[in-house]
């Protein structure tokens, strides 16, 4: 009989426009006055961080920036944010941004309230204790960050993927608006996007998975499969933006309590050996590790065709698999996506530290067929030939 879990405690606002009630819900969640506001300087560019300061500052709010956040984010910055969390005496804590954003303000959250470094939790060493509460603001449709209760902190000296995981990292609130997806180009808009269909097919396929996790990845994948070509190609089409959004959502949510698998473990090891954008290293390594797992779990990746809508009920399983990795080199391409030996800061000569580093990663023993240091250089030669 079947037994299993979920819990997730985060309050979800989605629609368009509704950024601009975030004063509205803060206060209805209890958060304090005193608030950093965690960003990059790449979204600051686009104004969007400054509107959301504007509007808070309007309703009673004294939000202080934090904008030290870069992509695939290192400990040292966690750091520094827990440091002027401290300092400013901050009552929560504010992401708006992308991955990397939502990442670091749960750790600055953490840390300003726990003290110690990414690594002492990561590694077991300290508990996790009581964090400040976390607002999500996304502006980007990829991580799902805003409903997750892990963050994933490059070690800034042995380049380690360190995963936190706690139900505490959970945020109090998820703000979704399509409309501060609107300013992602192109290229950052498919590979995020490509990050989501990932979250929402491990989510699925992984050892931990459960039913619940699979319902909410089954409505994700047909959703960005649809809806992702649409809004790279037309930047300006909201409803592919909103679907996008709300596919990134459920794909968060199917992920979020179960895990991922051994895309994700490749493609954070080329991210903390190159800074590779974390999208753009899932979609590298999506179709190799899919061919190397469906040929001992092919029944599962055919229900992920039929959940997708590239096969149906009278195709046998092993068409089904041909149909899905055909249909997705097809979108892959669609998306204008580069292969592993397209990206110019990989080296061949770092292959053996790849190997290791997602060896290390703590999902890949979650991935649906055992994995061993040959089964994954095996993996990198079929990307590298891709």
């Amino acid at each position: 009989m079947t037994s299993f879990s979920y819990s997730i405690a985060t309050d979800i606002q989605f629609g368009e426009g509704v950024s601009q009630q975030l004063a509205h819900h803060l206060l209805r969640l209890g958060f304090g006055r005193r608030l950093l506001l965690v960003t990059d300087e790449g979204l600051m560019a686009t104004g969007i961080p400054q509107t959301i300061v504007k509007n808070l500052q309007g309703s009673g709010f004294l939000p202080q920036l934090f904008t030290e956040v870069k992509a695939n984010p290192r400990d040292e910055d966690c750091l520094r944010g827990a440091q002027a969390f401290q300092r400013y005496r901050a009552d929560a804590v504010v992401a708006v941004g992308g991955g990397s954003a939502m990442d670091t303000a749960k750790a600055i959250a953490l840390l300003g309230r726990q003290g110690g470094v990414p690594l002492d939790y990561a590694d077991g060493r300290r508990s996790y204790g009581a964090t400040a509460p976390i607002a999500c603001v996304p502006t980007t449709a990829g991580t799902g960050s805003e409903v997750t209760r892990s963050a994933v902190i490059t070690e800034s000296k042995g380049h380690r993927k360190l995963t936190l995981k706690h139900e505490r990292l959970r945020p109090a609130l998820a703000v979704l608006d399509p409309l501060l997806t609107r300013s992602l180009p192109p290229a950052v808009t498919a590979a995020t996007g490509v990050d989501a269909l990932v979250h929402a097919i491990e989510g699925y396929t992984c050892t931990l998975t459960q039913p619940l996790s699979q319902a909410f990845g089954a409505s994700a994948m047909p959703r960005i499969y649809r809806a992702l070509p649409k809004a790279y190609h037309h930047p300006d089409d909201l409803a592919a933006r909103s679907d996008m959004l709300l596919g990134s959502l459920l794909a968060g949510m199917c992920f979020g309590s179960s895990d991922v698998a051994a895309v994700h473990c490749l493609a954070e090891a080329l991210g903390s050996l190159y800074d590779t954008p974390h999208g753009l290293a899932n979609a590298v390594f999506l179709l190799p590790v899919l061919r190397y797992n469906a040929a001992t779990c092919g029944w599962l990746y055919a229900e992920v065709a039929r959940h997708m809508g590239v096969a149906d009920a009278k195709q046998s399983d092993d068409d089904a698999v041909a149909a899905l990795l055909d249909a997705l080199a097809e979108w892959l391409r669609d998306l204008s996506i580069p292969t592993l030996s397209q990206l110019p800061e990989v080296r061949r000569a770092d292959d053996e530290r790849l190997v290791n580093l997602a060896l290390l990663n703590g999902s890949t023993s979650s991935n649906p067929r055992t994995l061993s240091a040959d089964d994954y250089r095996s993996i990198l030669e079929e990307a590298y030939r891709m």
